[in-house]
C-alpha cells in the first residue's frame, strides 16, 4: 500500500481530482474497488479491504443513508455479506464480498443517531420496530433478524440495565411508532415486552432467555457454555466407583474432621490441625477467633450428620432449600454474611465476577436441570460443585457450601467423599478457572479424581494414623512447599 496515499479514495466530478485518481490508476498505484471507489491497497483481496473500510465506504456511496433494520441490531453486516440501509429508493447493490440491500424508506429522524462517514444508524427502539416487520424471506438475506433474537435483545437490556430500562425503551417506541408508520409493529413490541415483565403471557415468547426471565428464572446465558462443557466431558467419560470407606460413626467422625478442617484452610480460616482437633471434638474455646472455629465446627456437623451428610436434592426446590439451610448453618455467627440467604450484591474474585444477584436462582434452576443427565455419583457431585461455584450464590462461604453439596451427593450414592488437601489447593483452584475462563473442563475432572482417589486411602483407624498419613504426603504443606503423594 502506497503510504503516501489514503487506503480508500472516492471518484469525484472535480476536474482535477478526477485526472489525478486516474493517472494514478493508470501508473499502477491505485485500483478500483468498486464503482466510484478507489484503493492504494494492492495486495489484499478486495473483499477484505472494502470489509476494513466498510462504513466509510457506504457513506461515499449512499450519503444520508439510515443503518436500519438487523443491520442495526447487529452492528454491521450478516456473516453471509448482506447489509441493509434505508434510503430513497429500493435497490440491491453487489460489491465485493457484500450485497448492499437499499430498502425505500423514511430517512434519518431525530432519535436516530449520527454514524460513520455521512450515514445514520437507526436507534435503538426504531430498529427493535424494524426487525418485527414481516419480512419476506426467511433465509439469511432477510432484512430482518428473528423474532427469537428480538426477544434475546431485550432480555439482554433488562439483564443488564434492569426492568427500568425496558419500560423506557417502550415508551420511546411509542413515541416513534406513529411517525414511522410502525403501528402493528409497536403491539408487537409491547406484547413482548409486557411477555418478559410478567404482564402478558410467557406463551408469546420463544427465546429460552426471554421465558425464563417471565417465570421469575432469569439466568445468566454466559455461563452455559461453560456448564455445557462440563457436562458433555462428564457424559464421555467412566469414572472408578470408589466406595465410600466405612459406616462406623467414628471413622465418618474422623474423615468429616479432615473434611471440615481443608475446606477452611482453602478459604483462609487457619488452625494447626492438632488446635482444629481440640475444637471440633474437645470443645476447645477459642477466645480471640470465635467465629473461625465455628466455622470448623458448623463444616463438621453438616459433613458428620447422619442425613444431611447423605441428603441429595430430587427437586430444584430441594437444592434451594438444601444450599440456604447449609449456607445458615455455617454461617450462624457471622450475620455480615446474610446466613441462609443468597446475596443482593454482586461478587467477584480476582478477575472472576459471579452470577449477578437477581440471576442466581435461574442460573442455578438451568445447572441443576443439565445435571439431571448425569449419573448419580462423581460425575453428578463434581457438576453440582461446579455449578455451585460458578454461580457464587452468597456473599460467603460458597466455596464450603459447594463442596459439601459435592460430598452429599457421593455419600447419597455411597462413593468415597473427597477432601482436598492444603498442598493440592492451587491445583484445585487452577482447575476450575481453566474451566471457567477458559471452558477447559479437562483439568478439574482430573483434578477431581486424584483428589478422590487419594481421599480413599485416609485411613480412619485413629487420629494419630490418619495424622502421620497426611503428613507423609504432604498434605498440610503449602502448594509452593511440596507435591501431594500417595505413600508408597
Amino acid at each position: 500500500m502506497d503510504k503516501n496515499l489514503p487506503e480508500i479514495l472516492f471518484g469525484t466530478a472535480h476536474k482535477a481530482e478526477a485526472q489525478r485518481i486516474s493517472r494514478l490508476v493508470k501508473s499502477g498505484r491505485l485500483r478500483k474497488l468498486c464503482p466510484r471507489v478507489y484503493t492504494s491497497n494492492l495486495s489484499d483481496d478486495l473483499a477484505v479491504v472494502l470489509r476494513r473500510n466498510l462504513f466509510p465506504v457506504l457513506g461515499g456511496l449512499f450519503p444520508g443513508a439510515l443503518v436500519s433494520h438487523r443491520s442495526a441490531l447487529e452492528g454491521g453486516p450478516t456473516p453471509g455479506g448482506h447489509i441493509f440501509l434505508t434510503y430513497a429508493y429500493t435497490r440491491k447493490r453487489v460489491l465485493p464480498g457484500i450485497t448492499v440491500h437499499l430498502l425505500k424508506g423514511l430517512g434519518p429522524s431525530s432519535t436516530d443517531s449520527p454514524f460513520v462517514n455521512g450515514l445514520f444508524i437507526s436507534s435503538q427502539p426504531r430498529a427493535l420496530l424494524e426487525n418485527l416487520q414481516q419480512s419476506r424471506s426467511a433465509d439469511i438475506a432477510a432484512k430482518t433478524s428473528s423474532r427469537t433474537a428480538v426477544e434475546e435483545r431485550l432480555d439482554q437490556l433488562c439483564r443488564i440495565k434492569g426492568e427500568d430500562a425496558l419500560n423506557g425503551l417502550r415508551d420511546r417506541a411509542r413515541a416513534i411508532a406513529h411517525e414511522l408508520e410502525f403501528g402493528r409493529e409497536y403491539v408487537k413490541l409491547d406484547s413482548l415486552i409486557g411477555a418478559i415483565l410478567k404482564t402478558r403471557p410467557s406463551s408469546l415468547l420463544t427465546s429460552a432467555t426471554a421465558i425464563a426471565r417471565s417465570r421469575g428464572l432469569a439466568y445468566d446465558p454466559a455461563r452455559l457454555p461453560i456448564l455445557n462443557a462440563l457436562l458433555s466431558s462428564l457424559l464421555k467419560h467412566d469414572f472408578p466407583n470408589r466406595p465410600e470407606q466405612t459406616s462406623n460413626t467414628d471413622r465418618i467422625a474422623l474423615f468429616a474432621f479432615f473434611e471440615s478442617y481443608f475446606s477452611n484452610y482453602i478459604e483462609g480460616t487457619e488452625f494447626g490441625v492438632d488446635e482444629a482437633f481440640d475444637v471440633v471434638f474437645r470443645h476447645r474455646v477459642v477466645a480471640n477467633r470465635p467465629q473461625d472455629a465455628h466455622d470448623i465446627v458448623g463444616t463438621f456437623n453438616i459433613a458428620n450428620n447422619p442425613i444431611h451428610r447423605s441428603e441429595a436434592p430430587e427437586t430444584f426446590a430441594a437444592l434451594i432449600s438444601q444450599l440456604c439451610a447449609c449456607h445458615h448453618t455455617l454461617m450462624e455467627v457471622r450475620p455480615a454474611a446474610s446466613p441462609g440467604q443468597f446475596k443482593t450484591e454482586s461478587n467477584r474474585a480476582g478477575q472472576t465476577e459471579f452470577v449477578a444477584p437477581e440471576l442466581v436462582r435461574g442460573t442455578l434452576h438451568q445447572g441443576y436441570e443439565m445435571c439431571q443427565a448425569l449419573e448419580p455419583g462423581f460425575a453428578r457431585a463434581v457438576f453440582l460443585m461446579f455449578l455451585i461455584l460458578e454461580v457464587h450464590p452468597f456473599t460467603d462461604g460458597n466455596g464450603r457450601v459447594a463442596r459439601l453439596m459435592m460430598n452429599a451427593e457421593l455419600s447419597h450414592a455411597q462413593q468415597c467423599r473427597v477432601v482436598i488437601p492444603t498442598v493440592f489447593r492451587d491445583d484445585y483452584l487452577a482447575a476450575l478457572r481453566a474451566l471457567s475462563r477458559g471452558v477447559n473442563p479437562a483439568p478439574l475432572l482430573k483434578t477431581m479424581e486424584f483428589a478422590q482417589q487419594f481421599s480413599a486411602l485416609i485411613p480412619l483407624a485413629s487420629y494419630r494414623e490418619a495424622n502421620e498419613m497426611l503428613h507423609k504426603s504432604n498434605a498440610f504443606m503449602e502448594s509452593d512447599e511440596a507435591r501431594l503423594v500417595i505413600p508408597g
